[in-house]
């Protein structure tokens, strides 16, 4: 749409994916909404849309049956349009829950011109039901997460820390040793991961900061090994950098997803590099830096309050920036300008983070880890030994509905969620 210039993309919905309606004998859809400022009158916008529909190789057989692409226009400003070609708004919106759910993510409320309905509230439309689900896009290797369906599985998402001073694998990982990297890489998959986060730069509290260049110097040959094994084909690679530079240097080399602890805070052109470079980014709630973040832990508010407040605030910023709401995902940065109460809380919470207004649907990653408030619970100082109070930090990360876990124990933790998986999506 915004080739030729005279369509701009403001935002995006996430997309949803449904069974088919009226003619039901047809593979699910995925359906979005785009809010667009454009130059083109109503008939100009719809001949573009047609125009594209063709490009894209849609064939109409029959009145809304299969076809692989379909452009409506919803709304036009304030503007009706009535004609045997085209009538705004959409006639049939308004039966239709799979242009709704999207529609409301855009202009949660507003009058149906022309109509004694309106569209409602997200919070009025009825519950989710089994047959509906947000999409969000991992890998072309991966199914996508399907953040709404209750029998999804939780992702493994296991920690590759190729630096000398992480917190509790720092040293384990040389850049330089492919062989052993190798071997590790194996073990991670074939103990269940299917996403490997590598990180180049610690974001441990105070931990010294390196140049760009160390930090690709570090992941590169990380990523460029991961995607040359054919036992990783069907794995997505995450890149854990707050850098724009890494994070470009590292999706160019393979990575499939970007995992920004500041949430685009930290380096002015992340969000807008995400945004060019087209792939999926995890947004983290902290605050201040890894140097001061253990100072700013006031939440006076309330701490998911204000977590699901500061996360939709940076989700605004990434969809300002150009980044699809589809390509989203949130984590509520347990351990970062947290104290141990209010992981605790956070936690115990997670359900009422995702159903926080604003955040509906969006996917959730949740890392626990071999973290200091489990060691300071459980009474074990050192990291690598905290497994056993990384478990139950994790079931209840799935409980809470997590979409995607990541840790460092992976054989142990892929048993556990998949235990709690058992238990809880269903």
């Amino acid at each position: 749409m915004e080739k030729e210039g005279d369509i701009r993309i403001l935002r995006t919905s996430g997309l949803w994916e449904t069974q088919a309606m009226y003619v039901t004998d047809q593979a699910n859809f995925l359906n979005g909404v785009c809010e667009v400022r454009t130059s083109l009158r109503p008939f100009e916008l719809l001949d573009r849309l047609q125009a594209i529909e063709t490009a894209l190789g849609r064939v109409k057989v029959i009145d809304k049956g299969p076809r692989n692409i379909d452009l409506d226009i919803l709304l036009y400003g304030q503007k009706t349009v009535r004609s045997e070609r085209l009538t705004v708004p959409h006639p049939l919106m308004l039966e239709r829950e799979f242009v709704l759910r999207p529609l409301c993510e855009l202009i949660p409320t507003t009058h149906h011109l022309k109509s004694d309905q309106y569209i409602h509230h997200l919070k009025r439309l009825p519950p989710v039901s089994e047959k509906l689900s947000t999409v969000t896009p991992l890998s072309p290797s991966l199914p996508p997460i399907t953040a709404l369906n209750p029998a999804r599985k939780t992702h493994i998402m296991s920690v590759l820390n190729v630096t000398p001073d992480s917190f509790s694998d720092g040293g384990l990982h040389n850049p330089t040793n492919l062989t052993s990297l190798r071997e590790t890489i194996l073990a991670h998959v074939t103990a269940g991961a299917t996403i490997i986060d590598i990180g180049g730069q610690s974001s441990r509290p105070h931990a010294p900061s390196i140049t760009a260049d160390e930090e690709i110097a570090r992941v590169l040959p990380a990523i460029t090994l991961i995607k040359s094994l054919p036992e990783a084909r069907n794995v997505a690679v995450s890149i854990d950098t707050y850098r724009a530079a890494v994070a470009e240097a590292a999706v160019k080399a393979g990575a499939d997803i970007v995992n920004d602890v500041s949430a685009g805070t930290m380096d002015p052109d992340m969000l807008s590099t995400v945004a060019r470079l087209g792939v999926t980014v995890c947004l983290m709630h902290m605050r201040g830096t890894p140097e001061t973040m253990t100072t700013l832990t006031d939440y006076p508010n309330g701490v998911v309050e204000t977590v699901g407040r500061e996360l939709r605030e940076r989700v605004a910023a990434a969809e300002e920036a150009g980044i699809r709401r589809w390509r989203i995902i949130l984590d509520p940065g347990i351990g970062f300008a947290k104290n141990q109460a209010q992981n605790l809380e956070l936690l115990r919470r997670l359900g009422e983070l995702r159903e926080y207004e604003g955040l509906q649907g969006l996917p959730w990653l949740v890392g626990t880890s071999r973290k200091g408030f489990i060691g300071k619970i459980t009474g074990v100082k050192e990291a690598r030994e905290r497994s056993w109070g990384t478990a139950a930090a994790v079931t209840a990360a799935v409980q809470g509905g997590a979409d995607v876990v990541r840790v460092h124990d992976v054989d142990e933790m892929a048993k556990v969620v998949k235990m709690a998986d058992a238990v809880w999506r269903v």
